[in-house]
């Protein structure tokens, strides 16, 4: 039951509606509410802000603290899904994903990212010695002929020709975000509208309408809105589950990542391709810097997806073995290992298997999303907006005095990345 309302003041996106007696408790009305302060969230926030709409986002923690931060940053077209010479849905649906990154990193899309630091311009695909490892690395270049180019010897990096068992070696048309960076950007940019909620409860109010209530500075805010997007990731679940809706369902990805930390690591962005069967890389190695002028590695691949059984020992073990036996005459004697588990939230299909594109689900007034992979994005951004064009809601109006929210909630703060709160 809504609390009894005063004379509302009204304000375009936002409605302060009144102050219960003795409290501090505020009812608002905010034209869309976005929960979660990762990528998606904040894609979104930017992507609806930058085209008029009278959005807010709040996040109860920090903001990229999930899925976001342990990313490796890969801006890829599908090349880990076509290592069976055969090009896969998911690999058609994210084959335009890094031309549409480079127009946000140039300025040129409703997401400007101009200024984003990037890692790597280029991602490269390596593969052993092996028969099997060079047919697959084969049969991927040529389901993906036109995005893919080999590499001479004589232009391979320093560290590949000095290092490395004997290998081919493909330059991809992938690239790496500064993932933290990319964080800061987009949260920079719409500041104003983010805010960091504690116990946050959702209340269906009728068909049209959902009640978000959650904790601020001095007692309880109620924000009323008719369009409530879900970006929570894993906390999709629990939220969906608060408004009575089983559907859409959920599945969890776990994987075991590794970092390494070490002042003789080179610079390394690239799936190395194992000997097995499967479509996962063996390992996908990319670099960050240390504050000390030292390099971390971050491994991912098949090494993180099957990993899964082993304890954190084991499974730096087992990654320290695997990059001896690929890169032999790397240093490794100072390294720092580590690991964790995370989970990446994403919509449940049928075979359990990766989806092939980003997902948006409408009910009513709410819109559950999972992007899927950080890569995907932009798609998540148009289907979401497809979405708010069939609702018709206004754009091109003045976004509201959200700055009446600063005296009731919190800011949130940037997580760190995963391999500085592990290996400092």
């Amino acid at each position: 039951m809504l609390p009894c309302r005063g004379p509302a003041q009204m304000i375009t996106g936002l409605t302060v509606t009144g102050k219960q007696q003795g409290t501090m408790n505020r009812v608002m009305e905010v034209d869309i509410v976005i929960i979660g302060g990762g990528i998606a969230g904040l894609w979104l926030l930017n992507r609806l802000r930058a085209e008029d709409h009278a959005a807010i986002l709040l996040e109860a923690d920090t903001l990229g603290g999930a899925q976001t931060l342990a990313s490796q940053g890969i801006i890829h077209g599908g090349l880990k899904y076509a290592l069976n010479g055969r090009v896969s849905p998911a690999s058609s649906a994210i084959a335009g994903m890094p031309a549409r990154w480079r127009k946000a990193l140039a300025g040129q899309d409703a997401v400007d990212l101009r200024g984003c630091r990037l890692l790597s311009p280029h991602y490269y695909m390596w593969s052993g010695g092996s028969l099997r490892s060079r047919l697959k690395t084969f049969l991927g270049s040529r389901a993906l002929r036109g995005r893919i180019d080999p590499v001479a010897p004589t232009e391979q990096p320093a560290f590949l020709r000095d290092s490395a068992r004997p290998g081919r070696l493909y330059q991809l048309e992938d690239f790496v975000v500064d993932t933290p960076d990319l964080l800061r950007r987009l949260s920079s940019l719409q500041s104003r509208a983010i805010f960091r909620g504690a116990d946050i409860r959702l209340h269906s109010i009728d068909h049209n309408r959902i009640q978000v209530e959650l904790s601020g500075k001095t007692g309880k805010v109620q924000l009323d809105t008719t369009t409530l997007l879900l970006c929570a990731g894993e906390g999709n679940a629990s939220l969906l589950q608060q408004l009575g809706q089983e559907t859409p369902a959920m599945q969890r990805r776990p994987l075991h990542m590794v970092c390494v930390k070490g002042r003789k690591l080179p610079e390394a962005f690239l799936h190395c391709i194992g000997e097995d069967f499967g479509m996962t890389p063996k390992i996908t190695i990319s670099t960050h810097p240390a504050p000390d002028g030292s390099r971390y590695w971050y491994l991912g691949g098949e090494l993180a997806e099957s990993g899964l059984a082993l304890e954190p020992a084991e499974q730096q073990q087992r990654a320290a073995s695997w990059l001896q036996q690929l890169f032999p005459g790397i240093d490794f004697s100072d390294a720092q290992w580590s690991s964790f588990f995370i989970d990446r939230a994403e919509p449940a299909t049928t075979d359990g298997r990766r989806p092939d594109s980003a997902y948006v689900h409408e009910q009513g007034p709410l819109i559950t999303c999972w992007p899927s992979k950080l890569t995907l994005c932009p798609d998540l951004g148009d289907q979401v907006i497809d979405c708010l064009s069939r609702r018709q809601l206004s754009t091109g109006q003045p976004q509201g005095d959200i700055t009446v929210l600063d005296s009731l909630l919190h800011r949130p703060e940037l997580a760190n990345a995963p391999w500085e709160e592990l290996l400092p």
